[in-house]
């Protein structure tokens, strides 16, 4: 009896998770599909688009929070592998709903060089499928995109684990068909 409630209690924790998943992934855009065009502002204030790496491949990440450990070793790796991904003609791009303040000052302190941009209204991360509710308080998920320098999107990663994430994604870049 005991271990039935408990089954049924850990079922009852999973179920708006699974839900969760299930609805991002009914309006998540997949591989094949053109990448959402979008401009938000980044962590200088400069206004960014996606238009603005056309003939580049462009590595589209979504993050919870500045400053937060599992989001600055994401973006550590990211910058600590910057160069190979200049090699690539690829730049990295990360999103999250925080301002551009909480950007510039979590660059600041990490040594981030690279495109953090705000999405403080949510459409961005909303058209890309990775918002999500975490306690009453709307953030965006751990989901990444690679563009290819067409605009069109050639791979997904959802729930990323961010202290290998640049690995695979530099993997799977160096794997893609160049022109």
């Amino acid at each position: 009896m005991i271990r039935s409630r408990l089954a049924f209690s850990a079922l009852l924790l999973t179920v708006p998770f699974a839900l969760q998943t299930v609805l991002a992934s009914e309006t998540m855009p997949q591989a094949g599909q053109e990448a959402p065009v979008f401009t938000l502002p980044s962590q200088d204030g400069t206004n960014i688009s996606l238009a603005d790496f056309r003939g580049k491949w462009v590595v589209l990440y979504f993050y919870p929070k500045d400053g937060t450990p599992g989001c600055t070793i994401e973006a550590h790796n990211f910058q600590r592998d910057l160069s190979k991904y200049s090699q690539e003609n690829a730049v990295i791009v990360g999103v999250s709903v925080d301002t551009t303040g909480s950007h510039k000052e979590f660059c600041a302190q990490q040594g981030l060089t690279f495109k953090l941009l705000s999405d403080t209204e949510k459409k961005v991360v909303s058209q890309y499928g990775s918002l999500r509710d975490m306690g009453g308080t709307q953030i965006a998920s751990r989901n990444t995109f690679l563009i290819n320098p067409e605009g069109k999107i050639v791979k997904v990663w959802t729930g990323v684990n961010p202290r290998v994430h640049s690995e695979e994604v530099l993997a799977a870049l160096s794997g893609m068909e160049k022109k």
